[in-house]
């Protein structure tokens, strides 16, 4: 019966004496007779299994850690779908040091028979081998372990007041699959914010290095002061934000774990930082080169202002992800942006078309062709970035992240 995950009762009784009254004055230690056994079978819920599936998708292995016999815990282990590797009991993890536990622990997914001080063992062995861990727990004596781990996670419902004060959080539902839902949704909001920090450090540094490459080879600015400020204070600011407001794409709980080492800036990104912010300023500075010898200096610098924002309206798009196009992802899913770029492009015609706000930022109207060259120049990074989510990470390891090859925990 414990082989097919049931919890096991013998039952037994025992003839007393008519004069006995309390059972305290009998002792039960011997004179029993064994009457049966009886299982009662409390299979895992089936959201359960289904986070456990997902934490394997997700680079994410599950440990049970339990109280039950050996065979009860395999039994289980085995419903659950966790890997069906060496089960260790608290007996066995007595024997052996600390050392020899951090060596075995990456093959056990089931600790069976476990008390209080061998959970602390467990997360201290898994934290040795530079793990991430995050622990479950009810009781008082689970708390060492719970303060122990990188994130302790106590049950909101059935938790003590001793355990949820030494986690980092609390479950209030007492479900598993909740916790996969919080990975699911933390990797989606990290994602966010690593394409708003994107978008805004490749198109500042753009704007950075037109204006170098435009005062050393042509000794003029590209941009006035106010244009300057119009791109960082209205441009930037009205896609940033619906940028960070992008849906979860639906594969988070697909992308392996990020290193903890790993920031938001990582050097592959780097690397795209720089190539797209060279990018745009060869582009800014050669419509403003080339407009400046044919025209005159405030329509150069309408053509190059046009340029630029029209960059950062291209950008928004292909920020969204580091790895799916734009049309894998879908043109029309973030509707704040959409809304955020739609007004963008009205501000701009109004800085460029609208009699007192040339006055105020120095432009002049362009004509359809040269907002042709402004866009052609600008659409030109849109289509080698979107190149390059499909054919780089089958060619350059810096063409997408590679996260450590080892599993989170």
């Amino acid at each position: 019966m414990a082989g097919e995950a049931m919890r096991v009762m013998a039952f037994a009784y025992m003839e007393l004496a008519a004069e006995v009254v309390e059972l305290e004055d009998v002792d039960l230690r011997g004179n029993l007779v064994f009457v049966g056994l009886t299982g009662m079978d409390d299979p895992p819920r089936e959201e359960a299994i289904k986070a456990v599936s997902l934490c394997r998708q997700a680079g994410i292995k599950v440990v049970m850690i339990t109280g039950d016999n050996k065979a009860t815990a395999e039994s289980v282990g085995r419903q659950l779908g966790l890997p069906q590797g060496k089960a260790m009991v608290g007996a066995e993890l007595e024997r052996i040091s600390d050392d020899e536990l951090a060596r075995q622990i990456e093959d056990i997914s089931v600790f069976a028979r476990v008390e209080p001080l061998h959970k602390l063992r467990i997360v201290n062995a898994f934290k040795s081998n530079g793990q991430v861990v995050a622990m479950t727990g009810d009781g008082v004596n689970d708390a060492p372990a719970l303060k122990a781990a990188s994130i302790g996670i106590a049950m909101g419902i059935k938790g003590t007041d001793v355990a949820k004060e030494a986690s980092d959080m609390v479950l209030a539902d007492d479900n598993f699959a909740s916790i996969v839902a919080a990975v699911d949704e933390g990797r989606a909001i990290f994602n966010r914010l690593r394409s708003v920090i994107f978008y805004l450090v490749s198109t500042s540094m753009g704007e950075l290095l037109a204006l170098l490459l435009s005062l050393i080879f042509v000794g003029l600015a590209p941009l006035t002061a106010v244009q300057i400020i119009w791109v960082n204070l209205v441009t930037d600011a009205a896609i940033g934000v619906p940028l960070g407001m992008e849906p979860k794409i639906g594969d988070e709980l697909q992308q392996p774990p990020r290193h903890p080492k790993v920031g938001l800036l990582y050097p592959g990104l780097l690397l795209r930082i720089l190539f797209l912010s060279g990018m745009m300023s060869v582009g800014v500075f050669a419509v403003f080169n080339w407009a400046h010898g044919r025209v005159g200096l405030d329509e150069a610098r309408t053509m190059a202002f046009c340029t630029m924002v029209s960059f950062e309206w291209f950008r928004c798009f292909n920020a969204r992800s580091d790895e799916h196009t734009v049309f894998e992802i879908g043109l029309f899913r973030n509707k704040f942006l959409l809304l955020a770029v739609a007004m963008a492009i009205l501000l701009q015609m109004a800085a460029v078309y609208v009699p007192f706000m040339q006055t105020a930022f120095h432009t002049v109207p362009l004509s359809p062709a040269q907002w042709g060259i402004a866009l052609g120049a600008a659409g030109s990074l849109f289509v080698v970035e979107e190149l390059r989510k499909v054919i780089f990470p089958r060619l350059f390891s810096w063409g997408k992240w590679k996260p450590v090859s080892r599993p989170g925990r």
